[in-house]
């Protein structure tokens, strides 16, 4: 019900400020207003998107919880979605989502009523299943030739050993 209200106040929200902005300044000032704020919000999207692409795998790389910068990043997209939207309102929930420390207290809210359950990285078997890491499984296999051309026919490589096969 929360979300049908909502997409019911923002369009109207974004209407009588346009009436009320447009009235005041005109409608020339207005239209470049919407116009200036969607080229400097992409800017500013893409310049804080790489920059919080580059945190995420850094995170990646040192093994860390990256659950705080995959929320900023999905943060900036959302705030990139809000700035394209032609409207007072939607403007300036989207700059204020570019605010690094807005996104920290967004995070932080959101983080509080949360719960996970279980969070792993890597390979791990999951716990109870009884496997580990040393569990191999011993097989034995066999060349069957598909085409009566291939019986004879010594196997040539086409790219370099992957050390799964002997060539």
């Amino acid at each position: 019900m929360w979300l049908f209200a909502l997409f019911v106040a923002v369009p109207l929200i974004e209407i009588a400020l346009f009436i009320q902005i447009g009235g005041a300044i005109g409608l020339g000032w207005t239209l470049l207003i919407v116009v200036i704020t969607a080229i400097l919000g992409t800017w500013l999207v893409r310049a804080q998107g790489l920059r919080a692409l580059a945190d995420l795998q850094n995170s990646f790389q040192q093994l860390n919880d990256p659950t705080e910068h995959l929320a900023h990043g999905a943060m900036i997209l959302f705030s990139g979605a809000l700035l394209l939207t032609p409207g007072f309102f939607t403007d300036t929930v989207g700059f204020l989502l570019l605010v690094p420390q807005v996104r920290l207290a967004v995070f932080g809210y959101v983080r509080a009523r949360v719960k996970v359950a279980q969070f792993s990285m890597g390979s791990a078997p999951r716990p109870g299943t009884g496997a580990t890491r040393d569990d191999v499984i011993d097989g034995e296999f066999e060349e069957v030739a598909t085409k009566p051309e291939e019986v004879d026919r010594p196997k040539s490589p086409t790219h370099g050993t992957s050390g799964w096969t002997r060539h």
